[in-house]
């Protein structure tokens, strides 16, 4: 049976059609995959927010530590705020910044300022925005009265996945520039050892002397 011009025309746009909603299915899953690791950052947050008092600072330490572990590149983000000066440290104290840093610059200052829960929500933006190899996640934390706080997350593939390499506070100020600058002051004046002092005493404050 020939196939009419009209026919083929009413396939042409089916096929079209499917084309373009496989791609934008394509798509919105590639977005998931960058999302994810912020969604289930969220979701510990939120867990040691509704936790709050009832719950020590160790006990929301080590609820939300192997999550911080999962969705953060630490060891990207503590290399690129050292800089070139992370190779000339010595191999032992390298391993002990490593450990200091987790400590203090994504776990202790989580647990410190997420700390109790009044009807806050987190929201995630649907587009993911591309910034050269990197990717950002939009995101807001929004409060009771409906103000809300910008937290966008640039995100990097390692291992097989997508991690945290920095936080931009109002979508501009970046978290790994701030404490870039503290941290190589320290590291001038004092040294490895002074800036893994440096940590240690500030984890303490943040946990009351819990953590160090």
């Amino acid at each position: 049976m020939p196939v009419s011009s009209h026919d083929r025309r009413s396939l042409l746009r089916l096929a079209l059609g499917s084309a373009a909603l496989w791609a934008a299915c394509e798509r919105a899953d590639a977005a998931m995959e960058v999302t994810a690791p912020v969604e289930q950052l969220h979701a510990g947050l939120m867990a040691i927010m509704k936790a709050g008092k009832t719950a020590s600072f160790r006990q929301r330490y080590e609820m939300i530590a192997p999550i911080i572990g999962r969705t953060f590149d630490l060891d990207t983000i503590l290399r690129q705020t050292i800089g070139a000066r992370w190779t000339a440290l010595p191999a032992d104290q390298q391993t002990a910044l490593e450990d200091a840093f987790q400590r203090y610059m994504m776990i202790a200052s989580y647990v410190a300022n997420f700390e109790g829960y009044s009807d806050e929500r987190f929201e995630i933006a649907p587009v993911v925005r591309p910034a050269g190899h990197d990717r950002i996640v939009e995101t807001r934390i929004v409060t009771a009265s409906g103000q809300a706080h910008v937290l966008d997350y640039v995100m990097r593939q390692a291992g097989g996945g997508w991690k945290v390499v920095d936080v931009l506070a109002d979508g501009v100020v970046s978290r790994v520039a701030a404490q870039r600058s503290e941290m190589r002051s320290v590291l001038t004046d004092a040294g490895g050892a002074g800036l893994l002092v440096s940590l240690r005493q500030k984890t303490a404050q943040l946990s009351g002397g819990i953590l160090q």
